[in-house]
């Protein structure tokens, strides 16, 4: 599916998207680091902690709203809470005031994603799916390789100035979608006798979240998916602490001796970027590769990549071996990223897509929580019982998609 061909819905949301993740990805990397010089790393890293509470609460909210007010009203809701935020922290006067504005930023995004992904599966065959979800994850991570490099200068130096563009990009956004966006909620899912008090329609809201939890097979799938999120959400965990900790400095080209010599900090933040990189180039052409697989052999494919490519880099600490492991755990984390998205759309009736989408945001709060562990246990474990456990969550991630699909079998176009 062309993007000439497009609905100006999802050209508009396309270019809002991308430039607004551009800036995202210029204050976002060094939160911590900043909250950390501030008030302390011990009063950081347990902080740090509760806004994906809040992003849990806003997809819930944002995908019961999503369904019940339309797609449309509940993204501008989101993008002009971050608006409000970015203006708050701009004119900040106390670092707890910067916390706020920051949660804020994270509830208003949690709100509006929902509803976004709810509006391309209103709008997109199913057949099509994949390569658009694909196309705006490239969009999306093109500005996590750039914004972190133009952030190191721009969120310390001219803080003040970046918040306030990216609040005016927000804004300008808001008043695009406003606009141009038109409401896409399918006529299955109006409900002409909604519930007169704001509290009882709430009421019915978490009701529905109840049935969807009790749905055996999305719970297989959300059970699934955070086994093998761990394993992918290492580059920013263990990973980090290993090959800043144990991989030894080391020239990145060894026949030019000394001259290019990398310590364990620098190796990282190369493999770091190769990743971002390899994502930007590769999903959509990745994306259209498997456009014809099955949903159940991408989802086993990418959990076996992440996990055994993660599990690879505790055999040698070459720099060059460690380039061609990231190639292998990134191409897990590339062919997975636009499948979630299909299948999720796919699977969920068109009266609740919004409340699926919503509860799809389970998996990756659920596994922020609890892939922390590898470096919690590192202080006990060896680093190959460290990816061994890793592999091993890997392989019950596998097990369980193979389950799921048993459970539930895809439709003819599923496939492309």
């Amino acid at each position: 599916m062309k993007i000439r061909s497009w609905n100006n819905n999802l050209k508009t949301r396309l270019i809002g998207e991308a430039l607004f993740n551009m800036l995202f990805w210029m204050y976002f990397p060094f939160i911590t680091v900043y909250f950390g010089a501030a008030l302390g790393n011990h009063i950081a890293g347990i902080l740090m902690t509760v806004p994906p509470i809040f992003s849990l609460i806003g997809s819930l909210l944002g995908g019961a709203l999503a369904d019940r007010w339309g797609r449309r009203p509940v993204m501008l809701l989101g993008a002009f809470l971050q608006t409000v935020m970015f203006a708050l922290f701009a004119v900040s006067w106390s670092h707890w005031i910067d916390y706020i504005a920051f949660i804020g930023l994270g509830l208003g995004g949690a709100i509006y994603r929902p509803a976004s992904s709810a509006m391309v599966a209103d709008l997109v065959p199913a057949q099509s799916r994949r390569q658009v979800f694909a196309t705006f994850a490239t969009a999306n991570n093109i500005g996590a390789v750039l914004g972190p490099a133009l952030g190191a200068v721009f969120f310390f130096h001219y803080r003040q100035e970046l918040l306030w563009t990216c609040a005016l990009v927000l804004l300008l956004y808001f008043i695009a979608m406003y606009a141009i966006v038109h409401e896409t909620l399918p006529r299955s899912a109006k409900n002409p006798e909604a519930p007169a008090s704001i509290s009882r329609a709430f009421k019915e809201q978490w009701k529905g979240y109840g049935v969807i939890l009790r749905d055996k097979v999305f719970l297989v799938y959300t059970l699934a998916g955070i086994f093998a999120l761990i394993p992918i959400m290492q580059l920013d965990l263990y990973l980090s602490v290993y090959v800043i900790n144990e991989v030894p400095a080391q020239p990145l080209f060894p026949w030019n001796g000394d001259t290019l010599l990398l310590s364990g900090t620098e190796i990282y933040g190369w493999l770091l970027g190769f990743n971002g990189l390899l994502f930007v180039l590769f999903i959509l052409p990745v994306t259209k590769w498997f456009n014809h697989w099955q949903e159940r052999n991408v989802f086993i494919l990418s959990t076996l990549l992440a996990g055994g490519g993660t599990f690879l880099v505790g055999i040698s600490t070459n720099i060059w071996f460690l380039f061609f492991v990231t190639v292998i755990f990134t191409f897990g984390e590339i062919v997975r990223s636009p499948v979630t998205q299909s299948f999720i759309s796919r699977y969920a009736p068109e009266h609740a897509r919004g409340q699926y989408m919503g509860a799809d945001s389970l998996q990756a709060t659920i596994g922020k929580f609890l892939a922390p562990v590898t470096v919690f246990l590192s202080g006990w474990m060896p680093p190959m019982g460290i990816f061994s456990l890793i592999l091993a969550l890997a392989l019950i991630s596998t097990a369980l998609y193979i389950q799921l699909f048993r459970m539930y079998v895809e439709k003819p176009e599923a496939a492309g």
